[in-house]
């Protein structure tokens, strides 16, 4: 029988990180597996991708709650204000960065409810007011649940604007890419003239809770700049805010 090497790899890292009684690092995988750090990092990539493995905030690596089935259908009020306090100098830190508006949301039913915002300094900004629903489909913050958390795929995908996925194929492709490069994009697809950037944020059992995000007009954030802002934002919280890709 031929086994698929990649395969037996991804399976090797998850037993062992399942072995080890702390989150790993990518050095430590790498050694264990006896490969070099790309292809650890490759291997890690593609586990969290599928959400099967968990980056935290440190940049070490642990299974995810999926593995136990131990994920979570709710979080508790407590839980989603302790993570707005801890996340707020994040927030600060984004617009300090980016000049732009960034917000913090959570999933509420098919929508994702705005909890927390700081202002972008910059009289042209955006405004997503805290306690504002918005859809899944056709925002940034939305699609990292679609992506990365547990939100479901909606029944429906009205176009808000002529950039809106409309076609349950283009929005599936859509979360493809995004679990690929680690970050949700909104392309003018809520609102003509904003783009958005956004990442899922999880809990100490792997589970996303939260996505935080980046927003502004799309006369300052170009096609080449909305990338680089969602470089920025995938960074966030990991070790202070890094522009380059993350290993």
């Amino acid at each position: 029988m031929r086994l698929l090497q990649s395969l037996t790899r991804g399976l090797e890292a998850l037993t062992y990180m399942a072995s080890q009684p702390d989150a790993v690092r990518l050095t430590d995988v790498a050694e264990a597996l006896g490969v070099d750090k790309s292809n650890a990092a490759h291997l890690l990539k593609t586990l969290v991708a599928a959400g099967y493995a968990v980056q935290d905030d440190s940049r070490r690596y642990r299974p995810s709650a999926r593995l136990s089935g131990a994920a979570r259908t709710e979080h508790t009020l407590e839980e989603i204000v302790a993570v707005k306090e801890s996340w707020r100098a994040t927030l600060e830190a984004l617009v300090a960065d980016t000049g732009e508006c960034a917000h913090m949301a959570v999933l509420v039913g098919s929508r994702v409810w705005y909890i927390d915002k700081v202002d972008s300094p910059l009289p042209l900004k955006v405004d997503h007011p805290i306690g504002a629903l918005s859809p899944l489909h056709c925002t940034a913050l939305g699609k990292a649940f679609l992506s990365f958390g547990r939100a479901r795929m909606p029944a429906e995908q009205p176009a808000f604007t002529a950039r809106t996925l409309t076609t349950r194929r283009a929005l599936a492709d859509e979360i493809e890419r995004t679990r690929a490069r680690g970050y949700s994009v909104d392309d003018e697809e809520f609102a003509p003239g904003i783009r958005c950037v956004a990442r899922p944020i999880y809990d100490e059992a792997g589970v996303m809770i939260a996505a935080i995000g980046v927003s502004g007009p799309s006369v300052r954030v170009t096609d080449a700049r909305l990338h680089e802002l969602g470089r920025i934002v995938a960074a966030a919280g990991l070790g202070g805010l890094q522009k380059e890709p993350l290993e």
